[in-house]
């Protein structure tokens, strides 16, 4: 279990998909504060050449979702919230949230998915608005008009709600979104300058942010959308995606900055004694038993973390309190990530 051996092998395996399976991503597993494997493969750049190392910025998509609920349960000790039970309705003007929210949906709710509101991207396959594809929804609506988190509200203001809050899990992005016009209305601050200011700044994240897609930024891993075949040209994700990260979704990080947040988040750096909070279990996922706390799931062995997924990203971080192993895995494409995720988790817990 996380003998240097099976390390270097893993490390040699991933080296050799650059070619074979075009991998372009890097790895992160640390053990109270000690590097155990960092890995850079492929290119970062697929135009220039340019390397992935460890300074590139990846693209986080649902990952973004802990920052957004660290942020969200410090309001509570800014007393600016006073507390998780508020109805939501009574925290944003008409303006500002769906026409259908319901009275006695919560912060508490949208933290743990529980709100039972409709979702702009529906993600249960069983769902009559399921959606498949997430880069389809920027066909007939530019994604570089996509900026802040009000501009997500037409695509879900006036859809009802699948059920009354509380009744079970439903992962749902329009949540987080709401959470992060919270965040604007009772600050007074635009979202991605709170998170840096409350979130990323005391993790000690100081190479990551809320990027735009469209401006010329050093050290970012361009996403490529998956080629049918080798003949075709590589194509970026820039039209496939929101042209700036949100409440969702789509910040940029390095892994170094990533394995900061995850210590931080877990010493009481960030939150102090209300770190316990975000890591109640609030809710059964219905994923072999994983649960849901505050914008994070709580794997029945004691780890914690988040994954995400966009066109042309694919990533996750996971931490164990218990053992003190943090495990960041990013990739700026897909079709690896999976592999990568499964050979060092066996790795991890043997």
């Amino acid at each position: 279990m996380l003998d240097d051996e099976t390390l270097q092998r893993l490390d040699s395996t991933f080296r050799s998909w650059v070619d074979r399976r075009d991998l372009a991503g890097t790895v992160l597993l640390t053990q109270r504060g000690r590097t155990l494997l960092e890995g850079c493969y492929g290119p970062a750049d697929r135009a220039t050449g340019t390397p992935v190392t460890s300074r590139t910025r990846f693209g986080l998509a649902s990952v973004t979702k802990m920052m957004t609920a660290v942020a969200t349960v410090d309001l509570l000790r800014r007393d600016l919230l006073t507390g998780l039970d508020r109805p939501v309705v009574d925290l944003l003007p008409p303006s500002r949230r769906p026409s259908t929210l319901r009275g006695d949906v919560t912060v508490h709710h949208l933290l743990c998915h529980t709100s039972g509101i409709a979702d702009y991207c529906e993600e249960d396959e069983d769902h009559p608005r399921y959606c498949e594809d997430y880069g389809a929804l920027w066909d007939d609506r530019p994604s570089y008009r996509m900026e802040r988190p009000d501009d997500f509200l037409p695509m879900f203001a006036d859809l009802p709600p699948d059920r009354a809050p509380g009744v079970r899990y439903q992962y749902c992005n329009a949540g987080f979104v709401l959470l992060a016009l919270v965040l604007e209305e009772l600050t007074g601050q635009p979202f991605a300058d709170l998170v840096q200011e409350r979130v990323l700044v005391p993790a000690g994240m100081t190479a990551s942010g809320f990027l735009r897609l469209d401006e010329a930024h050093p050290d970012v891993a361009v996403g490529y959308l998956p080629r049918r075949s080798p003949q075709e040209p590589w194509r970026s994700n820039v039209y496939r995606v929101p042209v700036v990260g949100g409440g969702d979704g789509g910040m940029l990080a390095t892994a170094r900055d990533l394995d900061r947040f995850l210590t931080a988040y877990d010493d009481g750096t960030l939150l102090g004694g209300l770190r316990d909070l975000l890591l109640q279990p609030h809710a059964d996922t219905g994923d072999a038993g994983y649960r849901s706390g505050y914008g994070v799931h709580l794997a029945p062995d004691g780890r914690f973390g988040h994954g995400g997924g966009d066109p042309g990203v694919e990533c996750a971080v996971s931490r164990s309190p218990e053992q003190g192993v943090n495990l960041v895995v990013l990739c700026s494409m897909e079709g690896a990530f999976d592999d990568m995720w499964t050979s060092l988790r066996q790795a991890w817990v043997g």
